[in-house]
C-alpha cells in the first residue's frame, strides 16, 4: 500500500530538489560510455509512442525525443518536477502531466513503449501500478525500467552507506524516511512475479556498473541527494559530510580523482496476451451463451 506519508514525503524532497535524479545519473556514465537514461533509450528504440513513468525534469524524454516522430508522454508525482519537464525545449511536443502512476491519465492502449528510470522501486500500490501501465501499453509493447542495485565495493559510494547507515541509526525517528515501495521492485523474481500474472514475458535482467567518479565534492554531490539525507537536520549532514571526506581522502587519484561506482539494473520485458478481467471474461461467458442458444 501506498501510505499518505510516504507520498507526502516524495512530493516534498521532490519540490525541494525537483533535479535530483538527474543531476546524479545524467553525467554517470557505463563502461561503454552511455548514462543509464540513454541505455532505457536504446531499449526502445524501435517504438513510437513511449510513456515515461515517473519521468521527473524531463531529462530521458528529451533524450527519447531526439528519434523524430515519436508521440511522447511523461507522468510525474512532482508538480515541480514537471514544470521544469515542459520547458525543456527539446521534448519535441511531449504531453506531460503530474499524477499518480496508479491512476494514469491516458486511453487504453495509447502506448507502444513505457519506461522508468529509477522510479518504479519507489512506488507504493504496485500491482495497482502494474495494471495501469498494461491498461495503457498495446499488445507487444516494452516495459523497460532502471532500478537501483547497490555499491560497487571498496569505492565512495559504498563508504558513503556505512556511514549514512550510522548516521541514521543515531538519528531521531522524525529524521528518518518512510518506508518507500515495494521490494518485490527491487529484484529479478520479485518483478516476474508482479509482470508475469499481468501479461509480461520474464524479464532480461542486465547489471550495469556505472561510474560516478570524479572530486570528492562532485561525489558528495551525486550522493547526498538520496532520499534518506533529506530529513537529516543540517548539523548532521555537515557532519556526515566531513567524515565522508576524511575517509574518501584515501581513496583519490594523484589528480584528486575519488572512485565511486553505482550498480543499477535494468530490466525489459514484453506484454504478450494480457489476462482478462473479470468483467471481461463475463462478457465472454454472456457472448458464448448467447451463440449457444442461437
Amino acid at each position: 500500500m501506498t501510505t499518505p506519508s510516504q507520498e507526502s514525503f516524495l512530493r516534498a524532497f521532490h519540490a525541494e530538489l525537483p533535479t535530483v535524479t538527474a543531476d546524479a545519473f545524467g553525467g554517470a556514465k557505463a563502461a561503454d560510455g552511455r548514462s543509464s537514461y540513454e541505455i532505457l533509450c536504446d531499449r526502445v528504440v524501435e517504438s513510437r509512442r513511449v510513456l515515461d513513468l515517473g519521468c521527473g525534469d524531463g531529462l530521458l524524454l528529451e533524450l527519447l525525443a531526439r528519434t523524430e516522430g515519436r508521440h511522447l508522454a511523461g507522468v510525474d508525482l512532482s508538480p515541480e518536477a514537471v514544470a521544469l519537464a515542459r520547458r525543456r525545449r527539446g521534448l519535441g511536443g511531449a504531453t506531460v502531466l503530474a499524477g499518480r502512476a496508479q491512476d494514469l491519465p491516458f486511453a487504453d492502449g495509447s502506448f507502444d513503449a513505457c519506461v522508468s528510470h529509477m522510479a518504479l522501486m519507489l512506488m507504493g500500490e504496485v500491482e495497482q501500478v502494474v495494471a495501469e501501465v498494461v491498461r495503457v501499453l498495446s499488445p507487444g509493447s516494452t516495459l523497460a525500467c532502471v532500478i537501483g542495485g547497490g555499491a560497487v565495493g571498496g569505492e565512495a559510494y559504498e563508504v558513503f552507506l556505512g556511514l549514512l547507515k550510522e548516521t541514521i541509526k543515531a538519528a531521531p525517528a522524525e529524521q528518518r524516511i518512510p518506508a518507500l515501495g515495494d521490494s518485490r521492485t527491487r529484484s529479478r523474481e520479485g518483478l516476474d512475479s508482479l509482470l508475469g500474472p499481468a501479461g509480461f514475458t520474464p524479464v532480461d535482467w542486465e547489471t550495469v556498473a556505472l561510474d560516478l567518479s570524479g572530486p570528492a565534492e562532485q561525489v558528495w554531490a551525486a550522493l547526498s541527494g538520496i532520499y534518506d539525507v533529506g530529513p537529516l537536520d543540517p548539523r548532521t549532514v555537515a557532519l556526515l559530510r566531513e567524515a565522508f571526506f576524511e575517509r574518501v581522502e584515501g581513496l583519490a587519484t594523484p589528480n584528486g580523482v575519488v572512485p565511486c561506482g553505482m550498480k543499477v539494473h535494468v530490466v525489459t520485458a514484453r506484454l504478450g496476451n494480457v489476462p482478462l478481467t473479470h468483467r471481461q471474461e463475463r462478457e465472454v461467458l454472456w457472448t458464448a451463451r448467447a451463440l449457444v442458444r442461437c
